[in-house]
C-alpha cells in the first residue's frame, strides 16, 4: 500500500494538485477534503496532475467528480493532467473522457 500524497503549487491558471499514491476507498476522502478548502475564482483552472497516481479505484474516480463539481460550481475549469494509462483506459470506458479535459504531461499548458 502507497500512502496519498497530495501537495500544492500555485500555477498563473490556478492552484495545481499533485497527487501521488494511491487514491482508494480509504484516502479518497483526503482529496475531497483538500479541494473542498480550495477557493476558485471564476475562469481559474484547478490542475489534478496524476503523474504520482498508481492506483485509483471507483471511491477514486468519484473524488475525481466532486473535484470537478466543486470547480464547476465556482464557475472554474479543472483538468487532469498526466494521467496514468490504466485510469484513462477506465475513464474512457465509462466516458469521462468525454468530461473532464485531459493533458498527457503534468503542467498543462498556460491559458
Amino acid at each position: 500500500m502507497t500512502p496519498l500524497n497530495i501537495t500544492r503549487h500555485d500555477a498563473a491558471t490556478g492552484p495545481v494538485l499533485h497527487v501521488a499514491g494511491e487514491l482508494d476507498y480509504d484516502r479518497a476522502a483526503a482529496l475531497r477534503r483538500q479541494v473542498e478548502h480550495l477557493v476558485l475564482a471564476p475562469g481559474q483552472r484547478l490542475t489534478l496532475d496524476l503523474s504520482g497516481l498508481e492506483f485509483c479505484d471507483s471511491t477514486g474516480i468519484t473524488a475525481l467528480l466532486a473535484a470537478r463539481h466543486h470547480a464547476e460550481t465556482a464557475g472554474a475549469d479543472i483538468v487532469l493532467a498526466a494521467v496514468p494509462p490504466g485510469l484513462l483506459r477506465t475513464l474512457t470506458i465509462v466516458g469521462l473522457d468525454q468530461i473532464f479535459t485531459l493533458h498527457a504531461d503534468g503542467d498543462a499548458p498556460e491559458a
